[in-house]
Order: structure tokens, then C-alpha cells, then sequence
């Protein structure tokens, strides 16, 4: 006999047409708001909006934030350090989806 498994998955999908305020990236992250503040003053994410009661931001930033704890935690890198991996993820993640189509 045959058994069959199911796993579920819970949680939020966000587009990058989605747009957050501080309030909403805080408790999606679980973070206060000084930690998004250290985020965005090292680059890892750019809020649109010229003072922090009017910051909005992208959906993405929800994934840039918790790949940042990450490599925070997992790896020691400092919040400059962080940024400029991420970059380089993106970078090659872009890359390979070109190589990808390229070869397609």
C-alpha cells in the first residue's frame, strides 16, 4: 500500500509591486525599528519617502531583510559586509537566470 504525504506551507507572498510602511516591515520582519533603521542606512534596503512617517517599501524588502539576518547570524558579517553580499547574490542570481534563458 501506497502512502501518500502532504507538507503545507504558511506564509506571505510578496510582490515587489506591494508597498509597506515601517510599521508593516517591522512586524513582518519581527524587528524594531531601529534594527530597520541600521538596514537602511547600510544600503540593504532603500525605503521610498522622505522622512520615516512616509517611508514605504518594496515587498522585497521583506526577503532582503531576513536573507540579511542570516547572514548576520550565520555567517558574523557586519551590516556593510552584509549589503555588498547581497549585491553579489543578486548578481548572480540575475546571471544565472540569463545563462538559463541563454541556454534555454
Amino acid at each position: 500500500m501506497r502512502r501518500s504525504t502532504t507538507t503545507s506551507l504558511t506564509g506571505e507572498l510578496l510582490e515587489e509591486e506591494v508597498e509597506l510602511t515601517l510599521g508593516e516591515l517591522c512586524r513582518a520582519c519581527q524587528l524594531p525599528a531601529e534594527r530597520i533603521f541600521a538596514l537602511v542606512e547600510e544600503g540593504v534596503i532603500e525605503p521610498a519617502g522622505r522622512d520615516t512617517t512616509q517611508w514605504r517599501f518594496q515587498g522585497i524588502s521583506v526577503t532582503r531583510v531576513h536573507r540579511a539576518q542570516r547572514l548576520e547570524r550565520d555567517l558574523g558579517i557586519n551590516p556593510a559586509g552584509v549589503a555588498l553580499a547581497l549585491e553579489l547574490l543578486e548578481e548572480m542570481e540575475r546571471l544565472r537566470r540569463r545563462l538559463r534563458r541563454l541556454e534555454g
